[in-house]
């Protein structure tokens, strides 16, 4: 699995009192691997070499 999520960066979007586990970047990087794969299917479906934003 590719490191999709940078770990620091996820506090970054978050309130200051708001705590992470430590497996949130790995759950995070296997629902975006997801997204991403479906978003592939999406765009061969429409016979497209490229992913754009309304296959996500």
């Amino acid at each position: 699995m590719v490191d999709l999520v940078v770990k620091n960066k996820i506090k970054e979007v978050l309130p200051k009192e708001i705590r992470i586990s430590s497996d949130l970047a790995d759950a995070l990087n296997k629902k975006i691997e997801i997204i991403i794969k479906e978003a592939a299917e999406r765009a061969k479906a429409n016979k497209r070499t490229t992913i754009l934003p309304q296959d996500i």
